[in-house]
């Protein structure tokens, strides 16, 4: 089994609901849950299965003076069960377990009387009998329940638990006639571990979950469950080539003056044309001023010069040459020449050059080209503190190769000096003599200070991410997507600077950016993302859109540094997010999950996510990930069949493309 971790118990009765399809719509099937936290597990399988459900009480014996060790439990019918091994190792007497066993089965009386509100057991005899828990650890209070449900003679005895050690699974396979756990972590510390919210059961929730099960069962079971695919279709909005609407478009961003726009692969040409044209409307119709995309600052600005009509590029394409770094094809792509060739013919149009809309990249990774940059504008307005930065920057000569991963090692490691000293006071003499700058050439100065500014933050940021880099992924991954949020926020007062307030923007990155981190398993691991940082500094100010796909192909390396293939995409596996919008049967729509009435889309399901590496023959683990799609994007667009994004440099080697494969694969 693979592990996973659900939203909340009622997360993983659905998930588990999906595993025990077989025993759907069947006259011979009974669910019995464990108080108290296997009844909202077990009531979300009796739904999807339209089985009855009961509970089945068991008391754990606690250990005299240490009541959270179990001696054994103790099940209705009065059956006990008790671990041997610490019976055993802790001398305990036969008197000390009856006592105990005769305060637990009071308990056990009282709750079922409680629970039940005078309905009389469900009786398993000849039936199918689900037994459900919230997750297992020893299996003691399972086992006592299996030993009195064997008094009652049912046909079988299947247990489902969302989260056990594989060893109890394995141990029960042998005691029961089925064993279905969903996940199975390795190692295994809690069962609380495989939930995000694992919040104490009351024993008002297991009353109204019995209720709501017994209602339904006297008729209002008549009236059929929505699939989640089902409510999924009835929520879906029409898309064109992966747009909305205008009015579904505006209606979405509302007031909003950030909006994020993701992309569930860096080498999808729908995902970044369905973008384009989206910005495209925004820009015209909303007063968006600035597109900032997850690439290099200082290679995005020479774009910015091009279309604000300020540049030597000649072209869009020459524009674009800048985009060196591995990979050329995320930028240098068919699709953003189109979009920059129009921007800049929208831009032409503008009657002022505030009303013009800019290019800018947020991302880090340039430390060489932005000490570059910084040297050249000083060197027009102040050549002494050109040889002022010339010289601390010259630190970082002693690491070979240009992209910083090397200096970053030596400096991690102690083989070479850190920088990061020459780096802070070269920032902060730039700031402090900005003002003077800035009075010299009026607002084209000003530009062209924030563009050095930038970076010269930005080469404080790369240099700590590369030293990041290898002290842990973590660490690396937050410092880069606060540096990207910094940016934004810098570009938008920038931008904004004459009106009085700050500037709208739309951002283009991957969805791993711009879908909130913590409805997704990057959270879990400390990590956080833009999108995440994006709300909780904006609140009521943004919008998060994601893009989805089931197959088709992409535009992506085996490795990185490798060259650019045309890759067959797989479909999306079984228990994701891409799959479930493939049953929905429709080719492409759009979700706003402010509209939708069911929290089916705030189930933890997988989800994919492709870079500019796409490895197939390791799908599941390099390319999938879990999330509450509801929580992690305000709004997201499905396409079912996308292809790959078209580089401007294509070789025979992408024209070939890959060799489909033959399907299913296993992963």
């Amino acid at each position: 089994m693979t592990q996973r971790t659900f939203r909340n118990r009622r997360d993983a009765g659905r998930a588990l609901a999906d595993l025990l399809e077989s025993y759907a719509e069947r006259d011979d099937v009974l669910v019995l849950a464990l108080p108290r936290g296997g009844v909202p597990v077990a009531y979300e399988v009796a739904v999807a299965l339209r089985a009855p459900l009961d509970v089945f009480t068991v008391r754990k014996l606690g250990v005299p003076g240490r009541e959270e060790l179990a001696m054994g439990a103790i099940a209705g019918g009065g059956v006990i069960v008790l671990n041997e091994d610490v019976v055993a190792g802790l001398g305990l007497e036969e008197e000390t377990i009856r006592r105990v066993a005769e305060r637990e089965g009071r308990e056990l009386a009282r709750r079922e009387q409680l629970y039940r509100e005078g309905r009389p057991m469900a009786d398993p005899a000849g039936r199918t009998t689900i037994l459900v828990d919230d997750g297992l650890a020893t299996g003691s209070s399972i086992r006592a329940a299996i030993l009195a449900l064997r008094r009652m003679k049912p046909a079988r005895i299947v247990v489902a638990v969302p989260a056990a050690p594989a060893s109890t699974c394995e141990e029960l396979q042998l005691e029961v006639d089925e064993v279905v756990c969903a996940t199975t972590p390795s190692p295994f510390f809690a069962v609380g571990r495989s939930y995000w919210d694992f919040a104490q059961t009351t024993d008002e929730e297991v009353r109204d979950l019995l209720r709501a099960a017994a209602g339904r069962r006297l008729g209002e079971q008549g009236r059929d469950l929505p699939s989640p695919a089902m409510v999924i279709r009835r929520a879906a909005i029409p898309v064109r080539e992966g747009v909305p609407s205008e009015d579904t478009l505006f209606d979405l961003v509302g007031d909003a003056r950030l909006v994020l726009i993701g992309e569930a692969s860096h080498g999808t040409h729908d995902f970044y044309a369905a973008r384009a044209a989206m910005t495209r409307r925004l820009i015209e119709h909303r007063g968006f001023r600035g597109v900032a995309v997850e690439a290099d600052w200082p290679d995005a600005y020479r774009v910015n010069r091009y279309v604000r009509g300020r540049g030597e590029d000649a072209t869009a394409e020459e524009s674009m040459r800048g985009f060196q770094r591995f990979p050329t094809w995320m930028w240098r792509n068919t699709v953003v020449l189109d979009f920059v060739g129009w921007l800049r013919e929208h831009n032409d149009r503008a009657k002022d050059d505030m009303d013009k809309t800019g290019f800018y990249g947020v991302d880090l990774y340039s430390l060489r080209r932005s000490m570059e940059e910084v040297v050249a504008f000083l060197e027009r307005v102040d050549p002494d503190a050109a040889a002022r930065a010339r010289e601390r920057y010259s630190c970082f000569d002693h690491a070979s190769g240009d992209d910083g991963q090397s200096y970053g090692f030596a400096a991690a490691f102690g083989a070479g000096e850190s920088c990061e000293r020459e780096v802070v006071e070269q920032l902060v003499e730039m700031q402090r003599n900005a003002p003077e700058y800035a009075r010299r050439d009026g607002m084209l100065a000003e530009d062209e200070l924030f563009y050095a500014m930038r970076n010269a933050v930005t080469i404080q940021s790369a240099e700590r991410y590369y030293r990041s880099m290898f002290g842990g992924r973590t660490s690396s991954w937050n410092l880069r997507d606060r540096h990207m949020v910094d940016t934004i926020e810098a570009l938008a007062d920038h931008l904004g600077r004459t009106a009085g307030e700050p500037a709208k923007l739309v951002v283009w990155a991957h969805n791993s950016h711009l879908g909130d981190a913590r409805a997704t398993e990057m959270g879990t691991r400390g990590e956080l993302n833009v999108g995440q940082l994006i709300r909780e500094r904006h609140p009521g100010e943004c919008r998060l859109i994601g893009f989805t796909t089931f197959t088709g192909t992409v535009t992506a390396a085996d490795d990185w540094g490798a060259p650019a293939d045309r890759k067959v995409v797989r479909p999306a596996l079984r228990d994701s997010v891409e799959n479930l919008f493939h049953h929905v049967r429709d080719k492409e729509f759009l979700l706003r999950f402010d509209h939708m009435e069911d929290d089916v889309m705030r189930t933890a399901r997988l989800e994919r996510a492709i870079g500019v590496v796409y490895r197939p023959q390791t799908e599941r683990q390099s390319h999938y990930f879990r999330a509450r799609v509801a929580d992690q994007f305000d709004a997201v667009i499905h396409i079912d069949e996308t292809r790959a994004v078209e580089p401007l440099e294509r070789t025979g080697r992408w024209e070939r493309g890959e060799v489909p494969e033959t399907y299913p694969f296993a992963v």
